[in-house]
């Protein structure tokens, strides 16, 4: 895989911390990156690290997992089936903002003469912080705090502490506290040179509805235009001074301010405490909404701001003992704090994700629509699954709530069972280039390998015979329907016309991850509706009933997924990535500029196509997923050959590929992809985190850790461990919570020790010994 340079800001500006992202001076050639790194959220309710003054921006962001504008996807050229509306997750009313004005001279960071600027992200705390010292033009000295948290125990909640001390004369303050509905929906994608980036709206799609003002609190009511989504925004503010002031209110329909005149005295802070409220829908009237915001605010704001702040530190607490990893690597800080970097991002995403998915951007930027992926299911489950069950459990409840649209889909493209869309919020495909969109059939099988793996390591089987059944039974009619046997005289189940994990390669005929997958999609769906059959007979009669299910359609699934075709070239030992794949040209990787990558946003798709170049892991994903299905010479073969081939224009790829590579002992090669992977970030490593953070590449960094150093393999729900002893890795730490039990690992230099901190009894495994674990007795 070919390598990104990894460069950190200077280190003044990104100050090493384990716990902390720390920003010592102010950054304009950081500003868009900046907003994603500082963005903060719940999995509900986002804002991008925009300073609370509203300028300077680049991307002004505030926004709500599942809230969208949906519109008619217009070709050039159609065709049957294609997909007919897209989804894009909207940038909503922005409360962030509070302008300050001291003698009436405005705050303006990039002109401000500051004493001393301080950022801070707390990942232990969940909060964002700021402390400025800023000399006015008169010689005033202005101290101005800030605390920013977005709550994870009150979904709907953020709020915004702000206080200003003028510490050497008394002076008068003007705090305007703002409310405003963007009209820049979109990130003004010129051109549209970047299919990453989302559209730009007419600036009309929220149509207002409700706005209303009383005392210090105010509302604004949207509804969208075509999606019929509405939305409320509530703000009510507490005051905390000694000094006299006096407040005006003003509302309009897009906007809103409360503005404060303050008398300072020399050395008395002025605090303004800002509560903000947001609830959406997608079927009541706005006027409800409004109502429900009242009486949230009401009641976050009885409860006071430290409430608010205890709160969430009960939550980080109880998340960062699920869920921390600690490594000394090369005794480098820094791999340390990215790794809690992408942890607490994760966390960002997901915490509150109810009735949703996750965005491949979570809530930090507008980059990929806040479309959901199989990014979700094949690189942020894992991570759930064996830290926040039930997290994992809320977002494959929200595959199957999609079922029926899946249904239809699949007929749409003219086949039986279900396909599930490759990128969606509603659950309606949102991709309009079909070869890197609906071709991507393997959607369905990585949704049942998530399921399984939920099923599994949780033992959640009440979910299984509830709603992973029915999945597994339409998705089963998918592949059977999809693949065809062979008429070259061998009893050979394949499937054609088919795009894998690399979208360098399109349409292919028998893509090896795809059939691999498919393959377990059909083996766990007979496994499955067996083991209901057995312990839950009714259920499975009833379940028969509602699909139509019949017996010979469970043996024609048993039989395709025992003569499933897996491509495999024995003169050169490796798989092919597809029936195809070994007889293009290789890419001219030596002749391509560096500034040429990525290749999707310099050549055409069918340049891409004719030619063995990979944007993303595909066989080695396979190694990774279904390990056990290859030996380790196959592995070996496979990974020397695919891994030069591949141009890391997805940041997807470093973390598989480094997991594989510590399994193959590429020692060397596994710590410069680990390193890759867990900075992708916070050394804006592919150049576009200016756009939202990569939320999949961020649990990748757990797995490479877990799955990679830790050696784990969870297949069948056997847990096992093959630790690495590397010369640069000193130590490694981290929880695990199997069917509601938590151990820790922790690897030294010399020795691995397996604790069990919470439940009553596991069985693990350590190579092929078996170790039962129990509270009083670690091995």
């Amino acid at each position: 895989m070919i390598s990104r340079e990894i460069k950190l800001p200077p280190k003044h500006i990104y100050p090493l911390d384990d716990w902390k992202i720390i920003q010592k001076k102010f950054a304009p050639q950081y500003l868009a990156q900046d907003e994603t790194v500082f963005a903060i959220g719940n999995g509900y309710l986002g804002f991008r690290g925009n300073h609370e003054e509203g300028t300077p921006v680049e991307q002004r962001g505030t926004f709500i997992n599942g809230f969208h504008e949906q519109w008619p996807i217009r070709y050039g050229e159609s065709a049957y089936g294609f997909a007919k509306t897209g989804q894009t997750m909207l940038n909503v009313t922005d409360s962030k903002v509070i302008r300050l004005y001291v003698d009436d001279e405005p705050f303006y960071l990039p002109t401000a003469d500051l004493k001393s600027y301080e950022r801070v992200l707390d990942m232990k705390a969940g909060a964002l912080h700021r402390d400025i010292l800023w000399q006015t033009a008169s010689g005033k000295r202005v101290s101005i705090k800030s605390t920013r948290i977005v709550s994870m125990e009150r979904r709907h909640v953020a709020a915004i502490s702000y206080e200003v001390k003028v510490l050497n004369a008394p002076a008068k303050l003007i705090l305007s506290s703002k409310l405003r509905c963007p009209s820049d929906n979109g990130n003004n994608n010129e051109g549209n040179k970047d299919p990453r980036k989302s559209p730009a709206f007419e600036p009309d799609v929220f149509i207002p509805k409700v706005n209303e003002v009383k005392d210090q609190r105010v509302f604004l009511g949207h509804e969208v235009r075509t999606s019929k989504m509405t939305l409320s925004c509530g703000v009510d503010h507490v005051i905390e001074t000694e000094n006299n002031y006096s407040f005006e209110s003003e509302c309009h329909e897009d906007s809103a301010k409360i503005v404060y005149s303050v008398k300072a005295e020399k050395g008395v802070a002025f605090r303004l405490i800002k509560y903000m409220v947001y609830h959406t829908s997608r079927s009541a009237p706005v006027i409800e909404l409004c109502g429900r915001t009242g009486r949230t605010l009401t009641s976050v704001v009885n409860e006071g701001f430290d409430y608010i702040v205890k709160g969430q530190q009960r939550f980080m607490d109880d998340f960062w003992t699920r869920s921390d990893i600690e490594a000394t690597i090369h005794k480098d800080r820094r791999t340390q704090q990215c790794l809690r970097f992408n942890l607490f991002h994760i966390l960002q995403a997901s915490a509150r994700v109810e009735g949703t998915g996750i965005g491949a951007k979570g809530l930090t930027g507008e980059a990929y629509e806040g479309h959901y992926f199989w990014d979700t299911e094949v690189y942020v489950m894992p991570f759930l699954i064996y830290t926040a069950p039930s997290v994992a459990r809320n977002l494959l409840r929200f595959r199957y709530s999609l079922l029926d649209k899946a249904r239809k889909r699949a007929k749409e493209v003219n086949q039986k069972g279900a396909l599930f869309p490759w990128r969606t919020i509603t659950g309606d495909e949102a991709s309009a280039y079909y070869a890197a969109g609906t071709a991507q059939y393997h959607i369905n099988a990585d949704i049942m390998y998530a399921l399984r793996k939920y099923v599994e390591v949780t033992g959640d089987e009440e979910f299984l015979f509830d709603y992973g059944a029915e999945m597994l039974i339409e998705t089963a009619r998918l592949w059977a329907d999809l693949g065809f046997y062979s008429l070259n005289g061998k009893e050979e189940f394949h499937i054609h016309g088919v795009t894998g994990p690399d979208e360098y390669t399109a349409i292919v005929n028998n893509n090896a991850f795809t059939n691999m997958m498919a393959r377990e999609n059909l083996r766990y769906a007979v496994e499955s509706l067996e083991l209901m059959q057995k312990k839950r007979p009714e259920g499975f009669k009833a379940l028969a009933h509602d699909t139509d299910l019949q017996p010979e359609e469970i043996d024609e699934w048993r039989k395709a997924a025992k003569h499933m075709y897996i491509p495999y070239d024995e003169e050169a030992g490796i798989h092919p990535q597809d029936d195809g794949f070994l007889k293009k040209e290789i890419w001219d990787f030596e002749n391509t500029p560096t500034d040429k990558y990525p290749l999707l946003l310099n050549y055409h798709p069918l340049v891409i196509y004719r030619f063995q170049v990979i944007k993303q892991a595909d066989v080695v994903m396979a190694m990774f997923l279904l390990g056990h299905e290859f030996s380790w010479e196959q592995k070996k073969r496979n990974y020397d050959y695919y891994d030069p081939l591949t141009t890391g224009d997805s940041s997807l790829s470093a973390s598989v590929y480094s997991i594989l590579a510590l399994e193959l002992d590429y020692l060397d090669r596994a710590l410069e992809l680990i390193r890759y992977a867990a900075w992708m970030d916070l050394a804006d490593v592919g150049g576009n985190v200016k756009d939202g953070a990569h939320i999949a590449s961020m649990g990748g960094t757990w797995m490479t850790v877990v799955y990679g150093l830790a050696g784990m393999r969870d297949y069948g729900g056997r847990i096992s461990f093959n630790p690495k002893s590397l010369p640069h890795v000193e130590e490694v730490r981290f929880p695990l919570t199997v069917r509601g039990q938590m151990f820790e690992v922790n690897i030294g230099k010399d020795s691995v020790k397996y604790s069990l901190k919470k439940g009553d009894g596991l069985t693990i495994y350590h190579g092929d010994r078996e170790i039962k674990l129990s509270k009083d007795k670690p091995h």
